[in-house]
């Protein structure tokens, strides 16, 4: 699919995209943005010489082109995504907790122990 559709989880209008191979991806996957234009995004979107709609990350390398309109990514403002990601850094979760250390045999040390008594 590509070109205007809808959210599969929150139904709100969206415009389903490729994006294009970048300096870390391969390009090649569906992206839906929000479909109107957003001065806050950083997903450059226009259509090819295929009328396909094709999206792109803008940087610093690579910025806005003036045939490409700048959107927000779906993903970022979908309702149904935010329930689903706990944003809440104000509070830290715990580190996990440590597996039971056995005892190593003669001549082998923790790595860990021996950094920590290094700082």
């Amino acid at each position: 699919m590509n070109g205007p559709g809808r959210c599969p989880d929150c139904h709100r209008a969206v415009l389903w995209t490729r994006t294009l191979p970048g300096a870390t991806t391969p390009g090649g996957k569906r992206l839906a943005v929000d479909r109107e234009p957003d001065p806050a995004g950083n997903t450059a979107v226009r259509r090819d010489g295929t009328t396909a709609w094709v999206s792109r990350r803008v940087t610093e390398q690579q910025p806005l082109m003036g045939y490409e309109r700048l959107h927000m990514p779906h993903p970022a403002t979908c309702p149904a995504q935010q329930q689903a990601l706990p944003l809440d850094t104000a509070t830290p979760s715990p580190p996990p907790p440590r597996p039971q250390q056995c005892a190593l045999p003669d001549g082998v040390i923790r790595l860990d122990d021996h950094r920590r008594r290094r700082t």
